[in-house]
């Protein structure tokens, strides 16, 4: 029970109620009865009885409905001109809503049963109040049709709203699958980082340790050389802190699964050459100074290439245009090949590893279908930016 819906239930029984009311002060409907009791505090208080219950009906829709057809039955009893019972009506539909469907048999016959007893329960109360059944039969029987089609109407209610709350679930199914394969992917790409981190700093402390050497063995000797060899180790321990700072917090274990992409930016020339001898058709154009880039950005160009022409080999059309730009402060990378499907996450997750690794880069990597081609570009930037 929402506010909303415990404000909709008050609405609705107010209105219900005033309907009743209006009806019992007009005489009924059609023709005055002279015979029908006019409305009096008996009246006002069954009417209310009829259509209050109505606030309640979500919590216990049985025990409001049978409060509000026994208030009915009273007025018929009585001699009310209660015509159209609107109460009992409305509380059909809700025992439609409520048990049209329910897995235990007891619950929906009984309110089954509570149902159909209506309709000669009613014709009773007018027999007890003087009148002649033969003259409403046709009326009972439209009242059965009537109340039938109300329940109908309350289980197909029931059905659609469960169609909704399945779709709903499915949809929230949906995205925590997506959000557990973006972080599936996000995993991967950070165990393939950490192993390549390792390599960075296993190769600087070999450096180091080579340089260290020197630098004791020249130091009486050849003082310009040992100042050389500490220049040389200051150098490669400022890079590898910077990897590092860069890095570290990828750091994942490492399966060994797939071999260290090349740090040297020639390897993405060999990497084309490479598609190309697998039948792939690439125009390259590489653009600007091949500088020596950190070995960080050198693998993530490197496979954000690979991805992006693995996957033009896999759902493009056989070819791919390729410009990788080796800009002062960036390398950007532009992968455009035609296709007839999108990589999603089912497929694998290499675009969203790629995003993954070009983030932790400070950088970007954007993906899309338009006109019929595939474009991936991606911006790894490096220096003291």
């Amino acid at each position: 029970m929402t506010r909303r819906n415990l404000v909709v239930d008050v609405g609705l029984a107010l209105l219900v109620l005033g309907s009743s009311l209006a009806m019992l002060a007009m005489g009924g409907f059609g023709d005055a009865r002279p015979q029908a009791r006019a409305l009096d505090s008996i009246g006002v208080v069954l009417a209310m009885a009829s259509a209050l219950p109505l606030v309640g009906w979500r919590i216990a829709p049985l025990t409001a409905y049978t409060v509000m057809a026994g208030a009915s039955l009273l007025l018929d009893g009585l001699g009310y001109p209660f015509d159209v019972p609107f109460g009992p009506v409305v509380g059909v539909y809700a025992l439609g809503v409520a048990y049209g469907g329910d897995p235990r048999p007891g619950r929906r016959w009984l309110a089954m049963l509570a149902v159909a007893v209506l309709v000669p329960a009613t014709a009773a109360a007018y027999a007890a109040s003087g009148h002649n059944i033969g003259e409403i039969v046709p009326e009972l029987l439209l009242w059965c049709l009537v109340l039938a089609g109300v329940w109908v109407a309350g289980d197909r209610t029931r059905l659609r709203r469960n169609q909704i709350g399945e779709l709903e679930e499915r949809a929230r199914r949906t995205e925590r699958e997506a959000e557990r394969e973006r972080r599936l992917a996000a995993a991967e790409e950070r165990i393939r980082i950490a192993r390549e981190l390792h390599d960075s700093a296993g190769h600087a402390i070999n450096v180091i340790l080579v340089q260290a050497g020197a630098a004791r063995l020249l130091h009486e000797r050849d003082h310009h050389g040992s100042q050389q060899a500490i220049a040389t180790i200051e150098g490669v321990a400022r890079d590898t802190i910077g990897e590092m700072d860069r890095l570290v917090h990828a750091l994942r274990e490492d399966d060994g699964s797939e071999p260290p992409a090349p740090a040297d930016p020639t390897g993405l020339e060999e990497l084309v050459q490479r598609h190309r001898a697998d039948g792939l058709s690439i125009t390259a154009d590489l653009r600007g100074q091949r500088i020596a880039l950190p070995r960080s950005v050198a693998w993530a160009a490197y496979r954000i290439l690979q991805e992006a022409l693995t996957n033009a080999a896999r759902h493009g059309g056989g070819s791919a245009d390729v410009v990788v730009w080796f800009k002062p402060a960036a390398v950007e990378i532009t992968v455009s090949n035609p296709t007839d499907a999108i990589p999603s996450p089912a497929r694998g997750h290499g675009i969203l590893g790629m995003r993954e690794r070009a983030a932790l880069l400070g950088g970007s990597l954007e993906s899309g279908v338009r006109d019929g081609v595939f474009r991936l570009s991606a911006r790894l930037p490096y220096g003291d930016s």
